[in-house]
């Protein structure tokens, strides 16, 4: 049995939030607190400086942020893995720090134990959803297990100038550059936009891209 600690790097930008998890993981005898970071780019940094097993990693930072500092660890330190603590619910969060490659997630106002199993967890390769994420987290599997074929037939009812324009709007191009691209007027372009988001139900380009991403026609530059 491997009796070594558990090695963590802690990433929060607070002072004081940093000394209370730092005391409460090293209460147990099989967790060390090897590095601090108070931004995304310290955080990336100690981690490949210091190569902890995990990376406790708080998503409101100053720099490039705790998501960002997640899938920056993960492309060069496949070894450590990230365990998001934050104060943020909402479930966009949950997905884009799970697509950016962390293992687990919990709340701040989690119960303290919670975050301990979570650090044990995610060293072992296992993922970690805090109750309450959990919930929210299976509700919209199944919301999109019920949608999913709704998006697919969706899709499939646009033509094809408007698939082809679905493609370029998802890549960010503007109207006038989508006008150039296809050789058709802006007010053409425009016409076929509104016919396209229409046909698929969408309002605005928020619910554009989370319609994209949801049925994979949208590259979010995760591997």
């Amino acid at each position: 049995m491997d009796d070594k600690p558990i090695r963590v790097v802690l990433a929060d930008d607070h002072g004081v939030v940093r000394a209370g998890i730092k005391s409460l993981l090293e209460a147990e005898h099989d967790i060390v607190v090897v590095g601090e970071a108070a931004t995304g780019e310290e955080a990336v940094q100690k981690a490949s400086e210091l190569r902890p097993n995990v990376v406790l990693m708080d998503l409101a930072m100053p720099g490039i942020g705790g998501i960002e500092a997640t899938r920056l660890i993960k492309a060069k330190i496949s070894s450590s893995n990230v365990l998001v603590l934050t104060m943020h619910d909402n479930e966009e969060y949950f997905f884009a720090v799970l697509e950016a490659g962390a293992s687990g997630y919990v709340l701040k106002g989690s119960d303290p134990q919670d975050l301990i199993a979570a650090v044990h967890a995610v060293n072992q390769g296992n993922a970690f959803l805090a109750p309450e994420v959990a919930k929210v987290v299976l509700s919209s599997y199944v919301r999109g297990m019920a949608s999913e074929q709704e998006d697919k037939e969706n899709f499939n009812a646009l033509s094809p100038r408007e698939k082809e324009l679905f493609n370029l709007v998802a890549e960010g191009k503007t109207n006038r550059e989508i006008a150039e691209t296809l050789y058709l007027s802006v007010r053409t372009v425009e016409k076929h936009r509104a016919n396209m988001m229409s046909k698929l139900g969408l309002s605005n380009r928020a619910e554009f891209i989370k319609y994209a991403i949801r049925t994979g026609l949208m590259d979010t530059g995760v591997d």
